[in-house]
């Protein structure tokens, strides 16, 4: 089989898997024939995906490809398979979950860290009331006003797209659209529509604090999933595996932790007073000063909602939420939402995207665009990223890299803000 004929076969695959799993591609931006060859067969049966899988993971290491393409394909088809077992009924472990569809070991965090950074909370939240208390009334006074949600995000979204236009080349006609959303475990979601077009969605059920929207919008606009979209479809006709985005695999965890480093990489240290300017035009009043040393002193508490997913096998639904009150400082009603994510079938390991993804790709990045760039263009994964050749992505076959590893421990920074 030659490399290309294999990337066709992997999205068959994965696009038989979708018909019993929707949601399993979030995007497919190659052979319209190859779908509609996927919807017109026979209704899959998951043994038969399971095995295909298989046979094609096999068939890599005789094609000569490049360590880091043959990577990506490999860590495709190990999720493939693990979403094809779970639809034959083979059931789990949570961690064993995480392994075999993000390529990456997780263990829980360490206590130690989450005490620094309550210690740096207080610093930043002088008072006598509980340091919960304090971090609960500065949410309610931080509250966006749900009025102002869709200009506050339209006004983001403009910014960032000025700020990203100066340093990447963004296709005429490129488009996000914005939609407000009820009655999702989420905060923000992009669809990739096709043809230069996004559809990037935000919920509106749980409070949403002013100093945080930038770190979300530039995460599903610009920098973060629509210009990842968009410069993945551009890249997809020399490797036809790149036509293909699973919404599970190690190339999400990337892709998540990419978006994650969007408003670092396109504004940097000062995005806060920054966003704060930019939400002031549409009537927001934040402290935007405030919103980003706070950000910066909750990042180690990240590994706590893994934690918390780890919990909800090994002990129950309670000592998750308990664990996620007394780390993240929570009260009941944020606690709840959060454990509506960890506890939802499709998104419970998903959590390792956010805890995992950003950490890895900063560590790498460490400040220079060009990198930022590769990240954007190249199919890599975790293992590549995290190897001793990752600054030029070569080196060692995935079977000797083997998965890396997160215990909470190594990896001060982390994904999404939760101040």
């Amino acid at each position: 089989m030659k490399a290309d004929a294999v990337a066709r076969e992997v999205a068959l695959v994965a696009l038989r898997l979708d018909r019993l799993a929707p949601g399993t591609v979030e995007a497919f931006d190659g052979d319209p024939a190859l779908r509609r060859h996927a919807r017109a067969d026979a209704v899959p049966v998951p043994s038969v995906l399971v095995r295909e899988a298989v046979r094609l993971r096999r068939a890599l290491p005789y094609l000569g490809l490049p360590p880091v393409r043959e990577t990506f394909l490999d860590g495709e088809l190990r999720a493939l398979e693990r979403t094809a077992r779970g639809l034959a009924g083979e059931q789990v472990a949570l961690r064993t979950e995480i392994r075999e569809t993000y390529g990456v070991d997780v263990a829980p965090g360490d206590p130690d860290r989450y005490r620094a950074a309550h210690r740096a909370l207080d610093a930043l939240l002088p008072g006598r009331a509980p340091l919960a208390d304090r971090l609960a009334a500065y949410r309610a006074r931080d509250e966006l006003p749900g009025g102002l949600r869709g200009p506050a995000i339209r006004a983001l979204v403009a910014a960032l797209r000025q700020r990203t236009a100066a340093l990447l080349d963004l296709p005429a006609g490129e488009e996000v659209e914005i939609e407000l959303v009820e009655g999702r475990p989420w905060s923000g979601f992009t669809r990739h529509l096709g043809r230069g077009r996004s559809l990037a969605r935000f919920s509106t059920d749980a409070p949403q604090r002013a100093g945080q929207l930038a770190r979300l919008v530039a995460h599903e606009t610009y920098p973060g999933h629509h210009v990842e979209h968009l410069r993945r479809a551009a890249t997809a006709r020399s490797e036809p595996e790149r036509a293909l985005s699973l919404t599970r695999s190690p190339r999400a965890l990337v892709v998540e932790g990419v978006a994650d480093l969007g408003l670092d990489a396109v504004v940097g240290p000062g995005w806060g007073p920054w966003a704060a300017e930019v939400l002031a035009g549409v009537g927001v009043v934040t402290d935007g000063e405030l919103a980003e040393a706070l950000e910066e002193a909750m990042l180690p508490l990240q590994h706590v909602r893994l934690d918390a997913a780890l919990l909800v096998e090994r002990a129950g639904p309670a000592a998750a939420r308990d664990h996620l009150r007394r780390w993240l400082l929570l009260d009941g009603a944020r606690a709840d939402r959060a454990l509506r994510f960890l506890t939802d079938p499709r998104w419970r390991a998903y959590t390792v995207t956010y805890v995992v993804g950003y950490p890895l790709v900063r560590a790498w990045w460490a400040g220079d665009l060009a990198r930022f760039r590769r990240a954007l263009d190249r199919p890599v994964t975790p293992a590549v990223l995290a190897s001793p050749a990752a600054a030029d992505w070569s080196g060692r076959s995935a079977a000797d890299r083997g998965a890396p590893a997160t215990d909470g421990v190594d990896h001060a920074m982390s994904g999404r803000p939760f101040c």
